[in-house]
């Protein structure tokens, strides 16, 4: 197993210098030890600002991009394929100093992964992110559908 996933302060490390998202000025400020909850800042720079001076809409869907995915793999070690399937933005109001976004992985999400994947079945969970920005207002909602599947050797089929 990939050691990064068995250590979150490796984790939070390598994705910081992770070069898509720490050019965009995107960090990862938390991670639980249980990969279960992370928190994602990005601060407004020349780095990631569009033309009439907000934040750039791919530098906010970037900021949500990896994290779900990557939390699920830590979580679930090497049983399952986890992929990002799909995913759409809504773009709420216009990004401007410093903006957040927590990731949230529940028990119930968990349950479900493995009661639908027990026999081998794909599960398409759907995720949802709010990007807020520092008074707690959601300028950017993001939809994520995931790709969830148990490899083939831990089925029950």
């Amino acid at each position: 197993m990939n050691l990064m996933y068995s250590r979150p302060w490796l984790f939070k490390l390598l994705i910081n210098i992770w070069p898509p998202l720490f050019f965009a000025r995107i960090k990862l400020e938390y991670m639980s030890d249980d990969f279960r909850e992370a928190r994602v800042s990005m601060k407004l720079s020349a780095w990631n600002r569009n033309g009439v001076g907000t934040l750039f809409g791919g530098a906010l869907f970037s900021m949500t991009d990896p994290f779900y995915m990557l939390m699920l793999m830590a979580r679930m070690r090497q049983q399952y394929l986890i992929w990002d399937k799909c995913a759409d933005i809504d773009f709420i109001k216009p990004g401007k100093g410093r903006v957040y976004a927590e990731f949230i992985i529940t028990d119930q999400l968990l349950e479900d992964i493995e009661k639908h994947t027990a026999n081998g079945d794909k599960y398409l969970p759907e995720v949802v992110t709010y990007i807020k920005d520092e008074a707690g207002d959601v300028i950017a909602k993001v939809n994520r559908t995931l790709y969830i599947r148990r490899k083939k050797r831990f089925r029950n089929d």
